[in-house]
């Protein structure tokens, strides 16, 4: 029986208990209503964050849009003012 405690490894047995240890102990922490407070507070801030970011690309969509019909325009005029010299000659 002495020649089984041998082969194990104490080190790694310590390792191992200290692992379930803290690992009970985390499970306690996480589950505590500070930890609880914590996750509320900062899933307010990610939908604060949330409502910032959208508010940002509509107004980037906005700007998009109407760059997009500038152009448009622009290449209409151009358009427009290439044609008379194409049916003149």
């Amino acid at each position: 029986m002495w020649k089984c405690l041998e082969c194990m490894d104490v080190k790694k047995a310590g390792i191992f208990a200290a692992g379930v240890l803290f690992g009970t102990a985390g499970v306690k922490i996480l589950a505590s209503k500070d930890a609880k407070k914590v996750y509320t507070n900062c899933t307010a801030a990610v939908l604060r964050a949330r409502e910032s970011v959208l508010e940002t690309v509509a107004d980037i969509q906005a700007n998009a849009e109407d760059i997009y019909a500038e152009a448009q325009q622009i290449n209409e005029d151009r358009y427009k003012e290439e044609m008379p010299e194409e049916t003149e000659e």
